[in-house]
């Protein structure tokens, strides 16, 4: 009797990327491992992919994503990118590849992008390896940000590998692990910008050609689809970014290199959800001068888009390179105010009543430094008719340490009463049903990251991880 295929390997795969050509990428192999743990698999995505989870044996993910045993070839992607604001022409996939590109049962294309699978041409002297606890890191990051509502690339499958490795920022030895990206695309600004750098005019018009035909179709019947792509990437940036500055979510390291020409989060890092609300707050340690602060994020991602100009004014007028840019802002606030208020409660407010009860909340989180998740979540808790009825009912409980936060919660309450009396009696439970839905139970600051950590480092006991993970995908 023959051995059942593996459906992943049976995925109808296209050489999307592949078919460029090889100014675009190198061929790499994949590193061999000494082991083969599978640590986590995302059967939520096997059925975007049209596979039932029953039909794939964990062996599966093993063979595929562990062993890549019957795929190729594996591209290693080169590009270059701005690095805390300097440009970097030494980047390239250097611990990862283009494992292979397929679409879902939405018709869209997607990447499984590896991490951790070993060194390439663009390692840098680096071993090409992912620790595990960084690939924990991003299972959790993923599917918080993507159980928030936030555009982001999600982890197919994290397997632990065996290897030994040595990081100065982590207690070493550590263990190691590789783990598969699954996105829209790995295409990144950066690897625009590598063929500025090259002064390949024509390999941008042919990435720019791709990029169009595969994650902008809709533009190809534009009188001006260039000019219409850049545009339409400002709009999902600042979106995207507005969903991070709302969810409390800094991504650390905002490089070029590291933002996608679909508008989607990828590549984070030493990410951080904020403990308070403080714009200075930075997630990486090496962020000495907090330039990728989590306030600085809008301004940041403006400039990234800024810099992109430079490689597409070789086949864009830098006149509607300008004009695209400049619905950064307006995009930005109008999709930060939607979501603040939906987190707030309400579906829409006019502008400046709106813009009034964000002011005074961020006003009130930035003096009380209390849990900026927290607030949140006893809105949702605690929210009651009764607030409509008499602004003392509204966090009546609440204890604050002194006068200048009881001012700040006063007039916080005071705004809010009076916009809960504008709406219809019968609009509560649709405000309490919004609260539900937009301020999550769990979120994952660094405390919880780093208790469900230590059980898998000291007893490798990964049941507080599994169990953490069912509650991010359940809000």
């Amino acid at each position: 009797m023959s051995p059942t295929p593996n459906p992943i390997l049976c995925l109808d795969y296209e050489p999307a990327f592949q078919s460029l050509g090889t100014d675009y990428y190198d061929i790499v192999t994949a590193a061999e491992f000494p082991q083969h743990l599978l640590r986590f698999r995302n059967d939520r995505l096997l059925a975007d992919l049209g596979l039932a989870a029953s039909a794939v044996k964990d062996a599966d993910f093993i063979e595929a994503f562990g062993q890549f045993r019957g795929r190729e070839p594996f591209l290693a992607m080169r590009y270059h990118g701005y690095q805390f604001g300097e440009y970097n022409p030494a980047l390239g996939d250097g611990r990862g590849f283009l494992y292979g590109q397929v679409r879902g049962r939405d018709g869209e294309l997607y990447d499984f992008g590896t991490k951790g699978s070993g060194r390439t041409p663009y390692s840098r002297g680096g071993d090409g390896r992912l620790t595990l606890k960084g690939g924990v890191r991003e299972v959790l990051a993923a599917e918080a940000l993507h159980y928030m509502g936030v555009r982001t690339s999600r982890c197919l499958s994290l397997i632990e590998t065996g290897d030994s490795l040595w990081r100065g920022d982590e207690p070493s030895p550590t263990r190691s692990s590789v783990m598969v990206r699954f996105s829209r695309s790995h295409i990144r600004f950066g690897t625009f910008e590598r063929l500025h750098a090259l002064q390949r005019s024509d390999l941008i018009k042919n990435l720019l050609e791709h990029v169009i035909a595969y994650y902008y179709p809709h533009l190809r019947s534009d009188p001006q689809p260039y000019s219409r792509f850049y545009a339409e990437l400002v709009q999902r940036t600042a979106a995207l970014v507005a969903q991070w500055m709302s969810v409390g979510f800094c991504h650390a390291v905002l490089n070029t290199d590291n933002m996608s020409i679909t508008g989607e989060s990828f590549d984070y890092g030493p990410y951080a959800f904020i403990p308070s609300f403080n714009p200075n707050f930075t997630a990486a340690y090496f962020d000495y001068y907090g330039r990728y602060a989590y306030g600085n994020q809008p301004e940041i991602c403006y400039w990234n888009l800024e810099m992109l100009q430079r490689p597409l004014a070789a086949v864009i007028p830098q006149a509607d390179l300008a004009a695209g840019l400049t619905t950064f802002a307006p995009s930005y606030q109008a999709a930060y105010r939607e979501r603040m208020l939906k987190k707030l409660g309400f579906e829409q407010l006019d502008i400046q009543a709106a813009d009034d009860l964000l002011h005074l909340t961020l006003e009130f989180l930035a003096r009380t430094q209390i849990s900026y998740h927290s607030f949140f979540t006893e809105l949702r808790q605690n929210f009651s008719p009764l607030w409509r009825v008499d602004q003392g009912h509204i966090f009546s409980e609440t204890v604050l340490l002194n006068v200048e936060q009881l001012t700040a919660l006063e007039s916080w309450r005071s705004l809010y009463h009076r916009l809960l009396i504008n709406q219809p009696e019968d609009e509560m439970a649709a405000i309490a049903q919004r609260l539900t839905q937009h301020n999550p139970l769990t979120v994952i600051t660094r405390p919880e990251i780093e208790a469900v950590w230590e059980p898998i480092a000291l007893e490798d006991n990964w049941q507080p991880f599994y169990e953490l993970l069912k509650q991010l995908q359940n809000p």
